[in-house]
């Protein structure tokens, strides 16, 4: 049965205003996992990433909250297996191709570029230590064309089999994807799922699920075998916490479960 989480940037407002209040919020909600980002961030030191890594543990462990798993940059894998494991994370996801030094979005616009990252995310992966797990999470723009299919496709069947994958379901349908088929082809590399909807277009705003392009129990059939459900918002006109919170209670009538 899927275990709910929830991925802190869709708070990320009210963290940086109250990180403590934000958490037991979400925990009042019913949500016990939580996906924060920010590891690795080249805009920190290793120091300062480390320190603010603790105080996100020391504020997890008081509103009774866990990790499900992280969004991170890749500054080296030492550096990013010590901010995880402060954090009590068994699996990164890098979010995006520049968070890994020499690459960016135009990546998966070019074979070889693409070809190039997906090897050195699959050598992470192998470098990782044990305990520490590395996987890729989708945005829209991974469904470029490429000689042979889209670039998505390519990078699965390019890196390392230990690398695993987070598909952002609403992102993959703003792309022109269908995402039971990539759950489907994913097999079990696929541990998690984020699961929002609206209009499936890349600046829109989002709204609870069921009202928009998302198709809620089609999606949910593929990934009822999937660890990890995890709400998110990108960007809403709603109040966040309420709209996460409509949102984890049609998924938990759909048999997803908080613990």
């Amino acid at each position: 049965m899927p275990t709910l989480s929830v991925q802190l940037y869709s708070v990320r407002d009210q963290l940086a205003a109250d990180q403590p209040a934000t958490l037991a919020r979400l925990a009042e909600i019913g949500f016990r996992y939580v996906e924060p980002f920010g590891l690795g961030s080249p805009a920190k030191s290793q120091a300062e990433r480390l320190a603010s890594t603790r105080k996100l543990r020391a504020d997890l462990d008081a509103a009774g909250l866990a990790v499900s798993a992280t969004h991170a940059a890749l500054p080296s894998v030492a550096e990013l297996a010590e901010e995880c494991a402060e954090l009590g994370a068994g699996t990164a996801f890098i979010p995006h191709p520049r968070q890994i030094p020499g690459f960016g979005e135009d990546t998966f616009t070019d074979a070889a570029a693409l070809d190039a990252f997906a090897d050195a995310l699959g050598q992470a992966a192998a470098d990782a230590p044990d305990g520490l797990r590395l996987g890729y999470h989708n945005h829209w723009f991974e469904w470029a064309e490429l000689p042979g299919g889209p670039a998505y496709d390519r990078l699965w069947q390019r890196t390392h089999p230990q690398v695993l994958a987070e598909l952002d379901v609403y992102w993959a349908i703003a792309a022109g994807a269908d995402p039971t088929q990539i759950l489907r082809s994913l097999g079990s590399r696929a541990v998690a799922v984020h699961l929002k909807d609206g209009p499936a277009t890349r600046d829109a705003p989002q709204t609870p699920l069921g009202t928009g392009a998302v198709d809620v129990p089609a999606i949910l059939e593929p990934a009822a075998e999937i660890p990890w459900h995890v709400a998110e918002i990108d960007t809403t006109d709603h109040d966040p916490h309420a709209l996460l919170a409509t949102n984890a209670s049609l998924l938990h009538s759909r048999g997803s479960t908080f613990t």
